[in-house]
């Protein structure tokens, strides 16, 4: 039998990160999550518990102060390390690119350095296709060189992986996951993504439109070089994406020497908002309020993955598609709202 893992999940509370918890947990690891609920709530912790029958080992911390992560490393001997901790809005990094890099680089250099005290080589990190800029070629993969990315966001995470790359020279076993978009929320309804104030991303406020929370959805541009007009991303499946967080560790494991390496987290299918959102009225059968406005500032015109690498050395494959994430992201709408 194989030794149990114990995973230190930072940003654990937060959308992606509390899915891939309850993957962790399901898949027989032991799991501590360090969180500093800025960006998220404690009831997505007791939805884990509801959804997994575990209670969480749950730290309210943040990455940046030092002094409490040298104490939880002390008190614990962590196998790996998942790190999400990160604001991850394209359009408010724009407007505030400071608190960015503060948060995100600054956050990974003092948990890196923890982590090297403490002698924990093994970590996930938790990138982003933004890192791509506006890509030459679609589908889009691994080799791509980086562009300059259309936000302080992007940026941050372009950074990041540079900091990564540079640090494997000094033992650490990293593997960065480049997501698109994840959508959707775990099949029970008890958890899902949880917006603090307007939603930056489009399927929250497709689904808080519908629930006439917001009174109607604007579609940023209709006059893109896309099908339709309006930008293309790759949606997939949060739950999806927190399975791969499980068979990255699995990857890690099994490899021998220090290494970095990177690998696109997406379905490889394009679809445009346009696209999405008429998807969305076809599977819950309700009529969206929307109107097409101009360009947002940062935002790509098209960019999907090729995600042949990860399917090859993970043996990952996504299990939902965009309808079932549409109706997954709208059942956990109508259990916030009581609908």
């Amino acid at each position: 039998m194989s030794t149990i893992n114990h995973v230190l999940v930072t940003g654990g509370a937060g959308y992606i990160g509390s899915h891939t918890v309850v993957e962790l947990i399901e898949a027989g690891n032991k799991v501590t999550v360090v969180d500093n609920l800025s960006r998220s709530e404690y009831k997505i912790i007791e939805g884990i518990e509801t959804i997994t029958g575990t209670k969480i080992d749950f730290h309210k911390m943040d990455c940046l102060d030092a002094e409490a992560l040298h104490k939880l490393f002390s008190q614990n001997k962590f196998s790996s390390v998942i790190h999400f901790a990160a604001f991850k809005s394209v359009n408010e990094s724009v407007a505030k690119p400071l608190s960015y890099y503060k948060n995100n680089v600054g956050s990974l250099i003092v948990l890196l350095d923890v982590m090297k005290t403490h002698d924990v080589k093994d970590l996930i990190f938790s990138s982003s296709c933004t890192v791509y800029g506006q890509p030459d070629q679609i589908p889009v993969d691994e080799s791509a060189p980086f562009k300059k990315a259309e936000s302080p966001y992007g940026s941050t995470k372009q950074v990041c992986e540079q900091i990564l790359e540079e640090v494997a020279t000094e033992g650490f076993r990293v593997v960065s996951l480049r997501y698109f978009n994840p959508i959707g929320a775990h099949p029970s309804a008890l958890i899902g993504e949880l917006p603090i104030g307007v939603p930056n991303n489009l399927v929250p406020y497709v689904t808080q439109t519908a629930a006439e929370v917001r009174k109607a959805l604007t579609i940023f541009g209709n006059d893109y070089n896309t099908s339709d007009g309006s930008c293309v991303r790759d949606f997939i499946h949060v739950s999806d994406v927190a399975g791969a967080h499980v068979k990255a560790i699995d990857y890690v494991n099994k490899q021998s020497k220090s290494f970095y390496e990177a690998f696109n987290l997406g379905t490889g299918i394009g679809v445009s908002v346009l696209e999405l959102v008429k998807k969305f009225m076809a599977v819950t059968g309700i009529r969206l309020n929307y109107s097409i406005g101009p360009r947002r500032p940062g935002d790509v015109e098209k960019v999907y993955a090729n995600p042949e690498k990860i399917h090859k050395a993970f043996g990952w494959q996504t299990k939902y598609d965009l309808g079932q994430s549409l109706l997954h992201a709208w059942e956990w709408e109508k259990k916030l709202r009581d609908i």
